[in-house]
């Protein structure tokens, strides 16, 4: 039996030098004259334990980590062929504690099988969900998509069977499924590992979108900063194709899917739905005011679903297990499970896949073991730029949709950048209020003005003068963009600035230059 290694090819592990790795394993099986396969997985989210090397033995995946270049020649020494003893053997992939504590639904085959192989993705319940969906009326795919719970996990929480179910029910001679795949938060990285390591299940996810609401056409808009992601969608939207997954005969069934990877320039605004469809329809992406709905009018004038990477990619499982399986997860409103994007400055920075319901504190302590520099965590920031940012006094909100919106907070696309007790919170905010300025698409003055004047307020006040005037007016200006604004870019700005304010008030009143003289 040939040995199998995997060595991950996502561009996580790569910009941790997986690539460097893989050439050396080769070069160390040539000059051993070992014939082995390697296979390049994505990765499994450990990205502290990145590159991480497994081996298939007979009693199952031995997993190495972190791997550089300089452990391959002891690696082979060591017999890791067969799962020997290594300094750097981390044992059985499953078992390593932040990987073993997880509730994997949707990112179950992420780092196990090969991105590219249709027979690993069926070995490891691919296209369940979708053969289960090609035998239902849509109605009824519908009806299950909307019993799970499933909600939008792009920021808004929107429920994904009402959406459904609103394309479903509006005529038109052409429907469009668009997954947003501009993945833009700071901190966020599960589309990416999705596309990269698992990307049938996003086709499949869209596929069964297109039947259950009447859609024949699909496109994937994916950031142009992500060009793994590209290459990897490409191809495995061709392998579906050619395997007849895709095309006017779906698996062989009357329903007619196809699918395309289209590329954005990269701007921030464009994860906004609205403004995603005028670039995906070569315009400048600009926030479309609504209504209309896009479920009423949005591709090209047509019904369409927009919908983000990880919601179409937890439908299959929902389609293979049914409603009330994915239901049973979490709590409240907020069913079925969270990619947790951990990252900043953190000890054990990844994803972890959990259901809803985990507070704060254990995500950043308990799963993400503090901060990486060793000192107090001061703040978390949840849901990228335009999130909250989150005090230790915080720490027992449980994840979830309507806890954290209690907390003025949001979840979004649950990326957690972690900051010690060196960050100035001042800093953050300005950092807020310049970022929306940078990426306004500048069609409403709130946002397009606001976020300037916003930073002109802040930088006064890092100045010392007249701070408690700057406070009032930052203040009423976070008000008139809250409420004012066309879209989310510069109506959740104010979240990170006011959480800062509220929460860390002396990082907003500097110490006078007279008075540190002193």
């Amino acid at each position: 039996m040939i040995p199998r290694i995997y060595i991950p090819g996502d561009s996580g592990a790569l910009a941790l030098g997986a690539e460097r790795v893989a050439k050396a394993v080769r070069a160390e099986l040539a000059e051993r004259g070992i014939e082995a396969k390697i296979v390049r997985n994505g990765s499994r989210g450990a990205y502290f334990l990145e590159p991480m090397v497994e081996v298939a033995t007979a009693n199952g995946r031995v997993a190495y980590g972190p791997v550089k270049p300089s452990d391959v020649k002891s690696l082979f020494d060591c017999g890791f062929l067969t799962g020997g003893h290594h300094k750097r053997w981390l044992g059985a992939p499953d078992k390593i504690p932040f990987l073993a504590r997880q509730t994997r639904l949707t990112f179950a085959r992420c780092g196990v099988t090969d991105p590219l192989s249709l027979d690993h993705y069926k070995a490891h319940g691919g296209l369940n969900g979708l053969q289960n969906a090609v035998a239902m009326t849509p109605s009824d795919i519908v009806k299950q998509v909307t019993e799970s719970g499933l909600r939008g996990r792009g920021g808004a929480g929107f429920p994904t069977g009402i959406k459904w179910k609103t394309v479903l029910d509006t005529s038109a001679d052409r429907k469009y499924i668009v997954c947003n795949a501009d993945e833009g938060d700071s901190g966020t990285f599960a589309d990416r590992m999705i596309m990269e390591g698992d990307p049938f299940v996003l086709i499949e996810g869209m596929t069964i979108a297109g039947i259950a609401t009447g859609a024949t056409k699909g496109f994937i808009y994916i950031r142009s900063e992500y060009p793994h992601a590209v290459a990897v969608m490409q191809k495995a939207v061709e392998i579906a194709r050619r395997a007849g997954v895709l095309g006017v005969n779906v698996l062989g069934s009357p329903n007619s899917f196809d699918m395309e990877v289209r590329v954005g320039a990269g701007a921030y605004v464009c994860g906004e739905e609205t403004a995603l469809l005028d670039s995906l329809e070569g315009k400048r992406g600009q926030v479309r005011a609504k209504p209309p709905l896009p479920a009423h009018k949005g591709l090209f004038g047509k019904p369409t679903v927009i919908n983000n990477v990880i919601s179409l990619a937890s439908v299959p499982v929902i389609m293979d297990k049914g409603a009330a399986f994915y239901k049973d997860f979490g709590m409240g409103r907020s069913r079925g499970t969270i990619p947790i994007q951990i990252a900043g400055n953190v000890k054990y920075p990844g994803l972890y896949e959990a259901a809803f319901g985990m507070t704060l504190g254990e995500i950043v302590d308990d799963i993400g073991g503090g901060a990486a520099t060793g000192r107090p965590v001061k703040a978390v920031q949840v849901g990228g730029p335009l999130g909250a940012y989150f005090p230790r006094a915080l720490f027992d909100t449980p994840f979830d949709y309507e806890a954290f919106a209690a907390k003025d907070g949001l979840i979004g696309h649950a990326g957690i950048v972690v900051f010690d007790d060196s960050a100035d919170m001042l800093k953050q905010a300005r950092f807020a209020m310049e970022f929306c300025a940078i990426e306004s698409c500048g069609k409403c003055t709130p946002c397009r003005i606001g976020s300037t004047r916003g930073v002109e307020v802040l930088d006064r006040l890092a100045e010392n003068i007249e701070p408690e005037k700057q406070i009032a007016l930052v203040t009423d200006l976070c008000n008139t963009m809250k409420f004012g604004s066309l879209c989310a870019l510069g109506g959740f700005t104010p979240y990170p600035v006011m959480s800062a304010l509220n929460h860390f008030p002396d990082d907003f009143r500097p110490t006078p230059v007279a008075e540190a003289a002193e």
